[in-house]
């Protein structure tokens, strides 16, 4: 089968396209022929090691799993002799950002994981964007403790995390005030936020509201820059580690003092989570905003527009037609 290879860290011309093994399931996995994948900052910054912490994760020296691709959609192809919840030509979608694979025309995964059966009325380019953004941004909502009715801004509210946030917090009854460029202001109003704050005419700190949640979903603001935003008890969350690291000190220091406080949740994705944002997708609550598509062939054109920080949504990957 094609699968985009790296066997080392860098930058995103590691990347090649090789031919490679088809995988085999084993008795509890699926073997998924994909159909569309996507380009994520997690993909990124797992290719690149920017942040050295991730080799823990992926290999210290070299990547232990070397086709990235953490999001996929497609079609099963085989069943292990002991799965049951599926079953051959289902449509499915999921998440898988510890061997990951999406990268490639084949993928395993245990039937338990972040997988389950595609929405009806939805391609697999929504469904291969369905959870990445969605679930970052969901880990840090429930980590927040939302409740209907608080007020909640979402800084960056364009990016996969962003858009996905804020329909997220709408679904949960939340007051959004979305902050983004003036390109795409009409776009975060549909996804329903109450108010816009084009960063391009206004600071977004100079707003007179205050917020029980900020939540910084491209890491390009600070805990000091929104704290006078905060209410006192506010929490501020962001999907960057901050300058020198400092959102990690901040996140053990903060909750002593009783008042604001940075919280900085380790993510993480269930077979549960999928089938929730499954089922806002069925109810017409959730929609993933997707930017532009490349071919397989394409992957460090796509690298190199994910990284650039210009993109809107999701970058897909086209795999089988």
């Amino acid at each position: 089968m094609r699968a985009i290879v790296y066997s080392k860290y860098g930058a995103p011309e590691v990347a090649k396209l090789l031919e490679v093994p088809k995988p085999l399931p084993k008795d509890n996995e699926v073997l998924v022929k994909v159909y569309s994948s996507t380009v994520t900052r997690t993909d990124s910054g797992f290719r690149s090691a920017e942040y050295f912490i991730s080799r823990f994760w992926t290999g210290l020296l070299r990547p232990k799993y070397q086709i990235l691709g953490c999001e996929f959609s497609g079609i099963i192809e085989e069943i292990g002799q002991h799965v049951t919840t599926f079953k051959k030509d289902d449509r499915v979608f999921g998440f898988n950002d510890k061997t990951c694979g999406g990268h490639g025309e084949y993928l395993t995964i245990t039937e338990t994981d972040a997988i389950t059966t595609m929405p009806d009325g939805f391609s697999f380019d929504e469904a291969a964007a369905f959870t990445e953004g969605a679930h970052y941004a969901l880990v840090d909502i429930r980590a927040a403790k939302v409740e209907r009715g608080q007020n909640v801004l979402v800084y960056g509210a364009t990016g996969a995390i962003g858009s996905a946030a804020v329909q997220l917090l709408k679904h949960f009854g939340a007051i959004v005030t979305a902050v983004c460029n003036t390109r795409n202001v009409g776009l975060v109003k549909s996804l329903g936020a109450d108010t816009v704050i084009d960063y391009e005419t206004q600071e977004f700190t100079k707003t007179n509201d205050k917020f029980e949640f900020i939540f910084d979903a491209v890491g390009k603001s600070s805990f000091g820059q929104c704290k006078p935003l905060l209410t006192a008890k506010g929490i501020y969350i962001s999907t960057e580690l901050g300058k020198n690291g400092e959102n990690l000190l901040f996140a053990l220091t903060t909750p002593l003092w009783g008042g604001k406080r940075l919280l900085f949740p380790i993510p993480s994705i269930s077979k549960q989570d999928v089938v929730f944002l499954k089922e806002l997708a069925q109810k017409g609550e959730f929609k993933p905003v997707i930017d532009r598509q490349y071919n397989l062939d394409q992957i460090v054109e796509a690298y190199k527009y994910v990284e650039s920080g210009q993109k809107t949504g999701n970058v897909v990957i086209k795999i089988a037609e």
